[in-house]
């Protein structure tokens, strides 16, 4: 695959519905085309074909998650809070591009098979999020933790299910919906479902 233009690239995002709809394997380069504004010769010059296309639109939205991310941790704070806001910006990325997110879901079998996705997974979101644990726990603010790898996947299959849920079931976000579906998970991972004293 070549590299993609910007312009092109937000172009693409308008035949994530079509894709989320009908599947990668049943819809049509020409219909991907005309979704997304785009002449077919040039999908075809950018991209060897629809699983390509599936691929860079999961590609992108990772890349989009992955600077939010970045962007959350850097801030000031205890590795608590900043674990939470990269809890926040994950969901936010996510329920703000819920066409790529249903395509995702229709698709996941696929783009789970594709190794520049797992790649793009752990450069993402696990390596920071283990560095972030890991300063959780040296400064205090989280304890101790058995495995710090699969802390951090378990945190991120739990924001990508409850961010993937959240955009096939409420295509439409409002800001409200955003962020009481960050707080629950929050609210989950931090406090667990032990009852409260």
């Amino acid at each position: 695959m070549r590299q993609v233009p910007a312009k092109l690239a937000s172009k693409l995002y308008g035949a994530a519905d079509l894709i989320a709809e009908r599947g990668i394997a049943d819809a049509k380069v020409d219909e991907i085309a005309e979704a997304a504004g785009i002449p077919v010769a040039t999908l075809y010059y950018y991209f060897n074909g629809k699983e390509e296309i599936l691929a860079f639109l999961l590609q992108d939205l990772l890349e989009s998650i992955a600077g939010a991310v970045v962007v959350a941790i850097g801030q000031p704070g205890t590795a608590l809070e900043r674990l939470r806001s990269a809890v926040e910006a994950q969901m936010r990325v996510m329920l703000e591009n819920p066409a790529a997110c249903r395509a995702l879901v229709g698709d996941l079998g696929r783009a789970t098979r594709l190794p520049e996705l797992a790649a793009a997974i752990e450069t993402a979101f696990h390596q920071p999020l283990e560095r972030l644990l890991t300063e959780g726990i040296d400064d205090g603010s989280l304890r101790p933790l058995p495995d710090v790898n699969k802390a951090a996947l378990s945190i991120f299959g739990a924001v990508t299910v409850a961010g993937l849920t959240g955009a096939v079931a409420e295509p439409d976000q409002t800001a409200e919906f955003i962020e009481q579906t960050a707080a629950a998970v929050w609210d989950l991972l931090v406090e667990g479902l032990r009852p409260r004293s």
